[in-house]
């Protein structure tokens, strides 16, 4: 870059600047060693001198310019290209007190150039409590979180379709700043409780201190012996890194009553068998002799939430069908809805007594609304579409249950998310149509079903680590998780691209009971699963089972997909035990 150093000379000049010679070399220098021309270092210039109340032009005043201001710039830049090249890697605290320091130079520069409003103030630069990674170690929870203005519940409804919990959204307000830590708390200590009382453990052990060491001298053959005292651990499994979650990066997070929340290590080395993923809560049993790793030896699983138990209030039924499809409802080149047409001919031909239709009913995702080419308003759309669908299935007779999803482009992207909002719904199919949250329990019969249109499966699926000599089932160890776990979606830190309420997310996003038919949609492959509520050797595993259904998607790319078709029949209990209400349960493609 060729730098005149008259050019430079005259950009002074026109801010009242005289300068040296030695100066104009000086500044010369800079220009050509950080790529700026003439008029844009000047003006950098005058506005560091400005800011920093520099009153004339010397020596020492370009001194302070490179290293206060072009120096940090350049570092910054530095940093920015590594990052974007995917090679960041792991900064030390100096670094990023360094990328701080610049990022206030810059308001500070910038601000300069303005003139300051009546009562203005200055913003303060602060590193964001929030701004965690997905994979950054949870020794913190985040204090600032979306959430959704306000939620309460909703009054259950007739037969045959009772609510046991969902959320209802009242206002449309601002979203608020809601603390995190309490929920988690409150999450390891219930769980941490129920498996004391199951497990029979007398109590726990804060998780930095060190196992004791006692030593036994047997002054008969003059030796000593020394052994280390297993300890009984509490806390929530995460990762020490900001990559995904390996046998070498585990840590346990213990519980704020006994061990205030630290940290320690594990070495899952002499664990034949386990199964982890992050913000699971287990209870733990290993060597920790310097408090600062753990051995683990044993692992205490999870209990489940006891069944349902049928009243008279819930009454004797004949055999029913249920059918559970999910969207998306539109192939992926097309918004027509031809796909939608298909399923309501399903629907009037077999006439189901409930069908439960997952979302996005109008997916974020598809192609169209991704480049914004629909004349109509994402609303609108929606609209139209539930017309459809209630206006197409009258003839049946079937209750319609609506369960909205994250990528429902017109709706509220916050877990959990409210029911939609329907005012135009006609008042002859007010009986049948329920709208509900997500995720939600309620009853069909005395039939619990546990619904969620979040792909748990994937999610999950990703981060989930496991050892076992046996063959096993990744889908079913993650469902029995969600079980065990008593949560619609247990994973901490969540997936990226979640925006959970916590504030509402103990309320409203845990498992009342044990469902007896789990619907989980999953971009995964289709399955019809009966997990063992129970782990005991002496009962069959179809007896003490929940009944966990992927239907798949509705479309998958530009083809049909498929959809799930259930039975349900009360069998009288015998001296086996309990039985599913669930008889049959299929996968059709559409």
């Amino acid at each position: 870059m060729a730098v005149s150093a008259e050019h430079l000379l005259e950009e002074l000049q026109i801010f009242g600047l005289d300068c040296e010679e030695a100066l104009i070399e000086k500044l010369v220098e800079l220009c050509i060693l950080y790529g700026q021309n003439e008029e844009g270092m000047v003006g950098e210039l005058i506005a560091f001198c400005t800011s920093t109340n520099k009153a004339g032009l010397t020596s020492e005043t370009l001194n302070c310019f490179e290293h206060e201001f072009l120096s940090k710039r350049l570092s910054k830049a530095r940093h920015s290209a590594c990052r974007d090249s995917g090679h960041a890697g792991a900064r030390d605290i100096v670094s990023i007190q360094e990328l701080i320091e610049v990022e206030e130079e810059e308001e500070t520069l910038l601000n300069s150039y303005t003139t300051p409003s009546k009562g203005s103030q200055k913003r303060a630069v602060i590193t964001p409590e929030s701004s965690l990674t997905k994979r950054s170690v949870s020794t913190r929870s985040p204090h600032q979180l979306l959430s959704p203005s306000s939620f309460s519940p909703r009054s259950r409804m007739s037969n045959p379709i009772k609510l046991i919990r969902f959320i209802k959204c009242e206002a449309n307000l601002p979203f608020l700043q809601s603390p995190l830590p309490k929920v988690l708390t409150c999450k390891i200590e219930e769980l941490g409780s129920e498996l004391k009382e199951h497990y029979k453990i007398e109590a726990f052990t804060p998780v930095l201190v060190p196992a004791q060491v006692r030593v036994i001298l047997i002054t008969v053959i003059l030796m000593s012996h020394l052994w280390q005292e297993p300890v009984t651990l509490l806390g929530q499994i995460g990762c020490d890194s900001n990559g995904k979650l390996n046998n070498k990066s585990v840590i346990l997070e213990g519980d704020r009553e006994h061990s205030s929340g630290a940290q320690i290590p594990v070495d899952l080395s002499e664990l034949k068998e386990y199964s982890l993923f992050p913000g699971q809560v287990v209870i733990m049993e290993g060597i920790n002799t310097t408090g600062r790793k753990l051995v683990a030896t044993k692992l205490y699983e999870g209990v489940p939430l006891p069944f349902h138990q049928p009243t008279e209030e819930d009454g004797d039924f004949e055999q029913s069908m249920v059918l559970a499809a999910c969207g998306p409802y539109t192939t992926s080149d097309s918004i027509t809805y031809e796909p939608l047409l298909d399923l309501i001919a399903v629907i009037n031909r077999d006439r189901p007594d409930v069908c439960i239709l997952f979302g996005p009913f109008l997916d974020a995702k598809h192609e169209q609304v991704e480049s914004c080419l629909l004349t109509s308003p994402f609303e609108d759309v929606f609209k139209q579409c539930l017309r459809t669908i209630v206006e197409g299935t009258r003839s049946s007779g079937s209750h319609l249950v609506f369960v909205p999803s994250l990528r429902d482009v017109h709706h509220e992207p916050v877990y959990p998310q409210p029911p939609f909002s329907y005012s135009d719904l006609p008042h002859e199919d007010k009986k049948r149509v329920q709208f509900v949250s997500e995720p939600c329990s309620l009853s069909i019969n005395g039939t619990i079903f546990g619904l969620t249109s979040t792909d748990l499966l994937f999610h999950m699926g990703a981060e989930e680590i496991s050892s076992s000599s046996r063959t096993s089932d990744r889908f079913s160890r993650i469902l029995k998780h969600i079980l065990t776990q008593r949560s619609y979606y247990p994973l901490y830190p969540p997936q990226e691209d979640m925006a959970i309420d916590y504030e509402n997310f103990y309320a409203y996003a845990q498992l009342p009971v044990t469902p007896d038919v789990f619907i989980i949609p999953s971009e995964l492959r289709y399955f019809v699963k009966m997990i063992p509520a129970f782990s005991h050797q002496s009962l069959p595993q179809d007896i003490l089972g929940c009944v966990c259904v992927n239907p798949g998607r509705l479309t998958k790319g530009q083809v049909g997909g498929t959809y799930g078709r259930l039975y349900l029949r009360r069998q009288t209990a015998d001296g086996e035990g309990r039985h599913s209400p669930c008889v049959a349960a299929q996968v059709v493609r559409i």
